[in-house]
């Protein structure tokens, strides 16, 4: 196989998280130029994927409203973004799934796109976008592991990971043939984590 039909892949919005940074607000519901978050992920990733999923375990009426499918984590107490991804994958109808979060709403338009080559061409379970960041003049990789491609088979090895008490996305990738991407937008990745990080992003 030379590519993946973005038919085959459904995406996934992770919105599961307590949002503590953010005053234990609802990241992904927070107005964003005029929008929620979330919204402005549905809208980027619609042309790059089949059907959408969002993962979310509070306000789920809201989300229910924006017209797809949501699912909760199958673990309880906010267990992190990997039960986030077992939750996706456990509803995944597709060979693959994408995976953004709720509070990032500029990811790249052409993510899908460049993350399923990679898989390809690697013949990898999972890609992740990377980029380079430049602080104080250093320039460092820096790995966007909730951006990420996987075969959607990878389901058993996560939920036995989950259920041995993993719950770092690092480690588990870490047990996988994983291929990084790089992308050169830093700015598209930006991850919203608090109300001030919020208006400057706007602005």
């Amino acid at each position: 196989m030379t590519a993946i039909d973005h038919q085959n892949i459904t995406g996934l919005i992770l919105a599961g998280g307590r949002g503590t940074r953010m005053g234990q607000v609802d990241k992904g519901l927070q107005d964003f130029r005029g929008l929620p978050m979330v919204e402005h992920v549905l809208q980027r990733l619609r042309p790059q994927t089949g059907e959408i999923l969002i993962n979310a375990n509070q306000n789920l009426a809201r989300y229910q409203s924006l017209g797809t499918q949501v699912c909760t984590d199958l673990i309880a107490g906010f267990a992190g973004p990997l039960a986030g991804l077992q939750s996706g994958l456990s509803h995944c109808k597709t060979p693959y799934l994408l995976s953004a979060p709720c509070d990032s709403p500029l990811l790249p338009a052409d993510l899908v796109a460049r993350l399923a080559a990679a898989l390809i061409a690697a013949d990898a379970d999972l890609a992740v976008a990377a980029t380079m960041e430049t602080e104080a003049g250093v320039s460092r990789k820096q790995v966007h592991p909730v951006f990420s491609l996987m075969k959607a088979a990878l389901l058993p090895h996560l939920s036995a990971f989950l259920q041995q008490g993993g719950r770092k996305v690092d480690a588990w990738y870490a047990s996988l043939n994983v291929v990084e991407v790089a992308f050169e937008d830093s700015y598209a990745f930006r991850n919203i984590n608090t109300l001030q990080e919020l208006r400057e992003l706007e602005s």
